[in-house]
C-alpha cells in the first residue's frame, strides 16, 4: 500500500457505506462516491444500461479507491502540493469537490500570496504552496487550511439550515463535518465544546 492508498483508505473509512439523505445535496452516496459522479463517469455497475441508485449501492471499495485516485487526486494535481498538505486537501476534495482548491488558494492569499483564486492547482499555486510552507512551516499551513475548512462548514450551515445537523449533533456537540475537519488540525487549534456551542448558538 503506497502513501496515496493510505490516504484513500482513510477517506473511505470516514465516508462509510451507502446513504441517501434528503438533506445531503450530494444525493445517494456510497463510500464517498455520489450518484452524480457515477453518472458522469458512466459507471453502470450492474450493466442494465443506466446508472441508478442500484449501481451506487453495489459500488465496491476497490471501485471507490480507483475513482478517488484518478478523479480526485491525479486529475486535480494534488501531487504538486507539499506532501503534508495533500491528505487534508484530498479529503476535502472528495467531500466538496473544487471547493477544496478554492479554500487552499484563499489560505495562501491570507499568507500574502498574490495568486488567482480559481480552483485550479497550476504551477503558480503549487509553487506558492511550497514557498509558503517553507516560510511559515508546513504544520502551520496545514492547520490554517483545516481551520479554513472548518469555518467553511460552519458558514455553509449558517446559510443552509438543512445542513446544520452535519455540523452540530442533536445534543449540541460537534457534528461530522466539524470532527472531520479537525482530524487534520493540531489539537491546540481544535475548538472546545463551549466554543462550538457559542459558534452555533444562533441556529434554531
Amino acid at each position: 500500500m503506497d502513501r496515496i492508498d493510505e490516504m484513500i483508505a482513510g477517506i473511505i473509512a470516514r465516508e462509510g457505506g451507502f446513504v441517501n439523505d434528503p438533506a445531503d445535496p450530494g444525493g445517494p452516496t456510497n463510500l464517498g462516491v455520489t450518484l452524480g459522479t457515477m453518472r458522469s463517469l458512466g459507471l453502470d455497475m450492474n450493466a442494465d444500461g443506466q446508472v441508478t441508485v442500484e449501481d451506487v449501492k453495489v459500488l465496491r471499495p476497490t471501485d471507490a479507491a480507483r475513482i478517488f485516485r484518478v478523479e480526485y487526486f491525479d486529475k486535480p494535481g494534488l501531487r504538486r502540493l507539499p506532501d503534508a498538505l495533500q491528505a487534508p486537501v484530498f479529503d476535502m476534495y472528495v467531500n466538496a469537490g473544487g471547493r477544496a482548491i478554492l479554500l487552499l488558494q484563499s489560505v495562501l492569499v491570507k499568507f500574502g500570496a498574490e495568486i488567482a483564486v480559481d480552483g485550479a492547482i497550476g504551477p503558480i499555486t503549487a509553487a506558492t504552496a511550497h514557498r509558503i510552507a517553507e516560510r511559515v512551516g508546513i504544520d502551520l499551513l496545514v492547520d490554517a487550511y483545516g481551520v479554513e475548512r472548518r469555518d467553511w462548514y460552519y458558514d455553509l450551515a449558517d446559510r443552509r439550515p438543512s445542513s446544520r445537523r452535519f455540523a452540530r449533533r442533536q445534543d449540541g456537540g460537534k457534528g461530522g463535518w466539524i470532527l472531520r475537519a479537525e482530524e487534520f488540525i493540531s489539537a491546540n487549534w481544535h475548538l472546545t465544546l463551549q466554543q462550538h456551542r457559542e459558534r452555533t448558538a444562533s441556529w434554531a
